[in-house]
């Protein structure tokens, strides 16, 4: 070992030596009692012992005198001192005795010629030539068992010094005291230490730390000058201003008595005499020795009864320990073997970078994160010192350096148990990040030295605010466990967070989120993905290709990743990636890249959202106003949403209820993939689904629409096809046309091969559901209608698809551009009547009863034909109703009339096509136009069937005839309000208007009327009041007559003209009636050509009457032709043949 070194231990452990003896060794007065000043006869005499430097009393007591049996309690300069002060058993020992004066109390003072007779003493006792022989006899089985200490030379005092060095290593008691005592001796005075005042004579003068003469300090001042010189060292460190450069010898001298005095208080004398009676008052129960009244006193170092000037001297102490860890006696011993074990320390550089608490706890937490063995005696010394520099900012010098400006600024007044480190954490992850960058950089570093997320409790603020937290919340998890942290992060923002815990946590994990490393359980579950995929480093080491925050990114970017897609991570780094990723969806600022690209837009478009987690939201709103970089971020997080929702877990957490009734197996599962997402929108409307829940799904139905990327399912499934027939565009909804209409065109020119694939085809169907259940998923349709929503449907709720009926039903009063989107959709709605949300949820247990076989695109044409049903629901019955009304307004809404009719629409109705305009319905015109043609009997037959279906429907309610409706609602309500009140409608409005054809004054309701009339010659089913009075007679008398163009009102009328057949009274009645309104009706309304004229007889009761009177005069014109043919002028053959 070096010579200096030896030097310094040498005097230490010689004296230690002696007091070990003292009361041990057989050969020797070990009392102290053989050992006095040279010059104690003159000194006697009142002259003073010479010690003006430390040489000279060396030489002139380097031959002590043995005097057996002297004692310093008969020495007439410390008598009454010593009866004074010292208890009587302690006079015959002289080092009890010199124990005794020199740990007297403060307030207590001993003569000055007894106080130089103890230093003259204590000096011949370090230089005594004895004390290696003695050393020798006393730790015999030490020396032996001591392999280096055996081995050194002898005479030249390097065994006494090795046995210091390796005290802590010494079992036998003997040895063990007399170290003990010879060391207690030596550090009461700095003097005595050899080397110590040669190498800092200097710095001790500059620094005004005391006199090195003797006698111009009294024996506690002793202590004060060492105190002096650390602070001194303490704030050089700091780099205070005005601070003074101690030299480097004197800086090793230091800190090597710091060391030495590491094992027991009384050696440190400053300390010792500051804290006497605050160890009395805190540790009065704790033994002295290896360290245990200093850890001790740091554990109450910010009590409020702590004395002021005993917390700064353990403040001195830590900071001592944060330059070289051997300071700290328990922690050296602790760690001795797992230091060497994982090459953390270099013996021989005691002020090296291996030295400082920090590398050392770096080095080892570095070791326990790769899954090496840590001793648990060493793993609790290093969570006392996480703890202590977690709980006192100026422990850290860099720390106090870097972020001197803040904590005067912002953080002054709050030095106690970690307050002014979480002041700096709350500044950093404030809006305004108050920090400089030098600061936050210090502070990620002591995060990381102290590594808070492997045990909450050593940050004591976040330890005390959550208590309460996690004594109800996470109570079934072990104390001190890294998922403890966790536990909090799933608690945020719920009844059992407190506001204090919330704060301090959010502080904390701002840090934490910074470097993936910090997570404890992150880093063991990923540490091999990390290397393997990500290239990253030794848990302690940091690399600019690859720094701590990019990690994460690697690893969450790999964490989605498919098969087909390559390396992926390891099913238990997933797990914990979604961790995180769910713990940082609770605050923006936890995504260090999302809170740097996006703080502008976060002030921008931000400012106002206080609720906790609904920045993101913000952000995603705002999404096609964020600059580049933001944007960028904020759509990668979206499409990683729209993959695994469970990231939200504000939403998750809102929407439990649902997830547990209807969704559990999906969110079992492992792999997400957008399942879970599509269970909640299907689910939006049970009774299980509460209002956040409800908020917060729809929102992220509204985020996939503006890129199809943000939906997960639809991505998958349609990505190849939208590249191939959609490229260029984004939005998801227009994405949605592209790829429907291509489907639409391709159904409809029975294209074979559809270019569309199946699995896309699958996901749009889903899709398109998905948008018509509310108007804001339909971006172009819910633009367009902004104002008439406003205007007509204000209280209406969106959702359910309410606000779009509510808009059906005000269709008229629409704006033109609003009207026209509206008309397309029902245009839409009714080729595909799966996409009407209403009717499909209105009528979802009747078309499971009557349509579960029947093709989707046929559902409403099964429900009307149901519609009558005993077993028809009444709430579907009136939807149904609503939709044929719908129908009947334009031919365009009718899908499988305008199929039937596509050759008799523009041959009858073109006029009123040519007025027709896109997007605005013809009320019903084109259909009234199909009803005459059908009393024609000019219809082909595919569309003679489907007018015929219209024609029975509106007969039994007059709504389903628009232009009726339309024209004759100021009759209807004067002539016939009760029928129309009426809650089943059979046709009595109808009849009502028949029966009153006479006090109708207006000439367009008459003619609707009298259209209805003339219609009802022509099938006796378009009259139900008179096909229901004559049902049985038909089944007698017209059973072999097939019904339509009026072949079963022909038979009727026959059977009334034929004496013999006797007709059922009601139907008599109704047919005579009816004979009058079509006698009336020709009347009022002639033909208005010769084919209807033609029409009008053929339908004519007294057709046959008719038609005999065309026929004898068509006979008698043959006739007279032929008579009256000879009378003309005949011509000669000559004249014919010219």
């Amino acid at each position: 070992m070096a010579a200096c070194r030896r030097v310094q231990l040498l005097l230490l452990l010689m004296s230690v030596v002696v007091s070990v003896c003292v009361s041990q060794a057989p050969k020797a007065n070990l009392n102290g009692n053989d050992v006095i000043p040279a010059q104690m006869k003159n000194h006697g005499q009142g002259q003073a012992p010479n010690a003006g430097n430390p040489a000279a009393p060396a030489a002139g007591a380097s031959q002590p005198r043995r005097i057996t049996g002297w004692k310093l309690a008969e020495e007439e300069a410390c008598r009454e001192d010593l009866t004074r002060l010292c208890p009587k058993h302690t006079w015959n020992n002289n080092l009890a005795v010199l124990e005794c004066l020199q740990d007297r109390k403060e307030d207590t003072e001993i003569a000055s010629d007894c106080n130089h007779l103890l230093w003259n003493y204590k000096l011949n006792l370090t230089t005594d030539p004895k004390f290696e022989s003695v050393a020798v006899e006393v730790c015999k089985s030490t020396i032996t068992e001591i392999k280096e200490c055996a081995e050194e030379e002898r005479g030249k005092g390097y065994l006494v010094s090795c046995l210091v060095d390796h005290r802590a290593n010494i079992t036998e008691y003997q040895c063990h005291q007399y170290i003990t005592k010879m060391t207690a001796i030596i550090f009461s005075d700095y003097r005595l230490i050899c080397g110590f005042m040669g190498k800092c004579r200097e710095d001790v003068n500059a620094l005004h730390c005391g006199s090195i003469s003797t006698g111009e300090k009294d024996i506690h001042s002793q202590g004060e000058v060492i105190s002096c010189l650390e602070r001194a060292l303490v704030l050089e460190l700091e780099e205070r201003e005005n601070r003074y450069e101690i030299k480097e010898e004197c800086k090793k001298a230091i800190l090597r008595v710091a060391e030495l005095s590491s094992d027991d208080f009384h050696l440190d004398r400053y300390l010792y005499f500051s804290c006497r009676e605050d160890r009395e008052r805190f540790c009065e129960n704790t033994q002295a020795g290896e360290g245990r009244v200093y850890k001790c006193l740091f554990n109450h170092k910010f009590e409020e009864s702590m004395s002021e000037k005993c917390r700064e001297a353990l403040t001195t102490r830590q900071k001592l320990i944060a330059q070289d860890y051997k300071v700290s006696y328990s922690l050296a011993k602790a760690c001795k073997v797992d230091l060497r074990k994982y090459r953390c320390n270099v013996d021989n550089l005691p002020r090296a970078r291996e030295a400082r608490l920090s590398y050392l706890l770096l080095c080892l937490e570095s070791a326990v994160h790769r899954g090496r063995v840590v001793s648990g005696e060493c793993q609790g010394e290093m969570l006392d010192y996480r703890r202590m520099l977690m709980e006192d900012y100026s422990l850290s010098p860099e720390i106090v350096l870097n972020c001197r400006g803040e904590i005067d600024h912002h953080c002054s007044g709050l030095h106690r148990k970690g307050r002014t480190l979480h002041c700096l954490m709350r500044l950093g992850r404030g809006e305004k990040n108050s920090l400089g960058a030098t600061c936050q950089q210090a502070l990620q570093t002591l995060i990381q030295e102290t590594d808070p997320g492997s045990d909450y409790r050593i940050d004591r603020a976040l330890n005390e605010a959550c208590e309460s937290v996690m004594q109800t919340a996470c109570k079934h998890i072990r104390t001190g466990d890294p998922m403890i942290l966790s536990c909090l992060m799933e608690h945020l923002y719920t009844e059992k967070m407190v506001e204090d815990c919330e704060h301090r946590l959010l502080e904390l994990q701002y840090f934490i989120s910074r470097d993936w490393k910090l997570d404890p359980i992150l880093y063991r579950k990923c540490q091999g993905d990390a290397v393997r995929l990500c290239h990253t480093h030794g848990w302690n080491e940091t690399s600019e290709v690859m720094p701590p925050g990019a990690v994460f990114s690697c690893l969450y970017r790999h964490a989605y990743r498919t098969e087909e897609q390559g390396r992926r991570l390891s099913r238990d780094c997933k797990a914990e990636v979604q961790r995180i990723l769910h713990q940082r969806a609770l605050d923006v600022k936890l995504d260090p890249m999302l809170q740097e690209r996006c703080m502008t837009d976060l002030g921008k478009w931000c400012s106002e959202k206080t609720e906790a987690g609904q920045e993101l939201e913000c952000l995603q709103d705002h999404l096609e106003d964020l600059i580049s970089d933001c944007r960028d971020v904020v759509g990668n997080l979206t499409e990683l949403e729209s993959e695994d929702i469970q990231i939200e877990a504000l939403l998750m957490r809102a929407c439990e209820p649902v997830i547990q009734a209807y969704c559990h197996e999906v969110a079992d599962n492992q792999i997400d993939t957008g399942d879970l997402m599509e269970c909640l929108i299907q689910s939006k409307h049970q009774k299980e689904m509460n209002e956040k829940c409800m908020v917060g799904v729809t929102h992220f139905q509204l985020v996939q629409m503006k890129d199809f990327r943000f939906s997960y399912k639809f991505k998958m499934a349609c990505k190849e096809d939208v590249l191939k027939l959609c490229p260029n565009i984004k939005k998801k909804v227009d994405v949605v046309i592209c790829l429907s209409t291509t489907v639409r065109n391709d159904t409809l020119q029975d294209v074979k091969d559809q270019r569309v694939s199946v699995k896309c085809r699958k996901q749009l169907r889903v899709e398109e559901l998905e948008m018509s259940e509310d108007i804001r998923l339909e971006p172009e349709l819910y633009d367009s209608c902004k104002q008439d929503i406003g205007k007509y449907c204000h209280n209406v709720p969106y959702g359910n698809a309410q606000v779009i009926e509510c808009l059906k039903e005000s269709k008229k009063q629409l704006t033109q551009r609003c009207h026209q989107r509206v008309f397309k959709l029902q245009e839409t709605e009714m080729v595909d009547p799966e996409l009407d949300y209403t009717l499909m949820r209105v009528c979802k247990q009747m078309i499971k009863r009557f349509c579960g076989d029947a093709d989707t695109k046929n559902m409403l044409q099964c429900l009307k034909q149901n519609k009558n049903s005993e077993l028809m629901d009444p709430k579907c019955k009136q939807m149904i109703t609503k939709r044929q009304i719908t129908q009947n307004t334009d031919y365009r809404l009718n899908p499988v009339l305008r199929k039937a009719c596509k050759a008799d629409i523009p041959k009858f109705c073109q006029n009123i096509l040519n007025k027709a305009t896109d997007g605005s319905e013809l009320e019903g015109q084109v259909i009234s136009c199909l009803k005459l043609k059908y009393a024609d009997q000019r219809l082909s037959p595919d569309c003679e069937d489907q007018i015929r279906v219209i024609l029975q429907e509106s007969a039994l309610d007059y709504r389903l005839d628009p232009q009726l409706h339309m024209h004759c609602m100021e009759e209807i309500t004067s002539l016939c309000a009760e029928e129309a009140a009426a809650q089943e409608q059979t046709g009595q409005v109808e009849e009502c208007l028949k029966v009153n054809l006479l006090k109708i004054k207006q000439d367009t309701c008459k003619k609707e009327v009298l259209n209805i009339l003339k219609e009802s010659k022509a099938d006796i089913f378009v009259d139900p009041v008179l096909h229901t009075a004559c049902a049985l007679d038909i089944k007698h008398h017209c059973a072999a007559i097939p019904p339509g163009r009026g072949r079963q009102m022909s038979c009727l009328m026959e059977a009334l003209e034929d004496k013999r057949v006797r007709l059922q009274p009601e139907c008599k009645k109704r047919l005579q009636d009816r004979i009058e309104m079509w006698s009336y009706a020709a009347k009022v309304a002639p033909a208005e050509g010769f084919s209807d004229l033609a029409m009008q007889v053929m339908v004519s009761p007294s057709k046959n009457y008719i038609l005999l009177m065309i026929a004898l005069c068509v006979s008698m014109l043959f006739v007279v032709g032929l008579l009256c043919g000879r009378l003309t002028k005949r011509l000669t053959q000559e004249q014919k043949d010219r």
